[in-house]
């Protein structure tokens, strides 16, 4: 089983991004620890302009990992991209939870109208 450690807070919006790529993207079960910096002022100074931050059991760390190419790259060189999901999202056939539940609440209402929720 794969280990990570997302460095995150609460109210993180790219966190949730990110995790939800990662749940598209990485290949084989994981478990991904999610470490509240808020918490620990040396965790603050260390990760508070970076989160999200993804980080391997050898300590490695990706940074900007909502950014799809970036993930993807991380995990093809540690050999846990899946690769079918991976050219299935750069097709548009793919979209991770987060965008689909945007679209969701967006989504024009009968009548014209769309309500904020």
């Amino acid at each position: 089983m794969i280990r990570l450690k997302l460095y995150t807070t609460l109210g993180c919006h790219l966190c949730e991004q990110q995790e939800s790529l990662l749940a598209l993207l990485l290949q084989g079960e994981y478990h991904l620890e999610k470490v509240e910096i808020s918490e620990d002022d040396a965790l603050i100074e260390c990760y508070g302009v970076r989160i999200p931050v993804l980080a391997d059991e050898s300590g490695k760390e990706l940074d900007r990992g909502f950014e799809p190419p970036r993930l993807a790259a991380w995990l093809a060189e540690r050999h846990w991209l899946d690769e079918a999901a991976w050219q299935r999202l750069n097709a548009g056939e793919l979209e991770p939870q987060e965008v689909r539940e945007q679209r969701k609440q967006q989504a024009p209402r009968p009548g014209g109208r769309r309500y904020l929720l």
